[in-house]
């Protein structure tokens, strides 16, 4: 038995997002049906639908997501009817290398949920009874979504659910490649490269770091007015400044310790590194298209030790660091609020990613 339900699917490269009436299956042995309460409107969301994330249709996307649980199948006992929880896009199977070593969220089980649960099998069907894929093997912009076990996380603090999802990814994702990926050093100099929903985490997690100046760079204005209620000390618009990075040279005495990369371009992955000092940290947060590439100098690497490193989902450990920074918001720590700036029902879908390309939003979110 199945339950009916609205959800935002991807059918066609480049072309708007649909809202259809899909069938979600019950939970088999190991997983868990969640009954949806607020899906945040991501950047790979739309980078699936215009193929910078290339991925086959049909695809029920969303994986921001944090709700309820509704049912549960053979085999899980730490989770119940009524439990509210935050899903983790990558599934942490517990057992791979990368999970023993600390680092789940480069988990084995991730690689293989691109677009199914980690058995490559979907628990979506359209009317036409025909499969349709999970994003990220979570499918949160729907009101009811099937995932397995290690994708659920259990929420002890009462937080409100459309702030509650955003942890699931961009606050994830971006506080935590300051504070996992790069463990930003308090009295240190940070650039931020891109000041959209990933960024504005980044800048904030830099904050919480107690970085001493935290510059964001963007060409939108409206971006970086939402940079400096992050945690922004300065603010740089390279359509306005004509030698930004020599701006940042001088701001930080010769370079930044520390710069984040969050749009996913190899053109501002280059900037990335260039703008560190010698000694100082790229790192690489957004996802670019697969065609693009990166080009450095080899012959001054020695000479300066800069590191360049990506960083994958904030370098999440999910049993963790969703409770710790659901810790930091109820203690006005952590800015969620000041994020979703736009709630959208889920007919008004199509409305949310255009508003999203037009970077409209610190970010949006679908609630049901």
């Amino acid at each position: 038995m199945g339950r009916q339900a609205r959800a935002v699917v991807y059918r066609t490269l480049g072309k708007p997002v649909s809202v259809e009436t899909v069938e979600i299956e019950s939970p088999r042995r190991d997983e868990v049906m969640v009954k949806v309460g607020a899906c945040g409107v991501c950047h790979s969301d739309l980078s699936a639908t215009n193929g910078t994330i290339p991925l086959p249709p049909p695809l029920v996307l969303g994986h921001e997501v944090a709700g309820t649980v509704a049912e549960v199948g053979a085999g899980v006992t730490d989770l119940a009817v009524g439990d509210r929880v935050i899903l983790s896009f990558v599934p942490m199977c517990g057992r791979c290398r990368y999970c023993a070593m600390g680092r789940p969220a480069l988990c084995d089980m991730g690689a293989r949920a691109a677009v199914s649960l980690t058995d490559g099998t979907t628990r979506v069907k359209d009317r036409d009874g025909k499969p349709v894929g999970q994003f990220a093997a979570t499918s949160g912009m729907a009101e009811y979504t099937t995932v397995h076990k290690d994708s659920v996380i259990k929420m002890e603090i009462d937080v409100p659910v459309d702030k509650a999802a955003l942890i699931g990814c961009g606050v994830m994702t971006g506080v935590g490649a300051a504070l996992n990926t790069a463990r930003v050093e308090a009295g240190s100099s940070v650039v931020v490269i891109g000041c959209g929903g990933i960024g504005l985490n980044v800048i904030q997690g830099s904050a919480l770091s107690g970085a001493e100046k935290i510059i964001g760079i963007d060409l939108e204005d409206k971006k970086l007015e939402f940079a400096q209620v992050f945690g922004a000390t300065h603010t740089l618009n390279p359509q306005s400044e004509p030698d930004p990075l020599g701006k940042v040279r001088e701001l930080t005495g010769g370079g930044a310790d520390y710069a984040f990369e969050c749009i996913g371009r190899a053109s501002t992955i280059q900037q990335c590194w260039e703008v560190v000092r010698k000694g100082g940290m790229a790192v690489v947060v957004g996802v670019a298209p697969p065609s693009e590439q990166v080009t450095l100098g080899a012959f001054s690497m020695p000479f300066v030790e800069k590191i360049l490193t990506g960083s994958m989902y904030g370098s999440a450990r999910p049993r963790v660091d969703f409770p710790r920074l659901l810790s930091l918001y109820k203690a006005n720590r952590l800015k969620l609020d000041e994020l979703v700036t736009a709630t959208y029902s889920i007919e008004d879908a199509p409305r949310a990613f255009a508003d999203l390309e037009k970077g409209a939003n610190a970010r949006g979110v679908i609630v049901f």
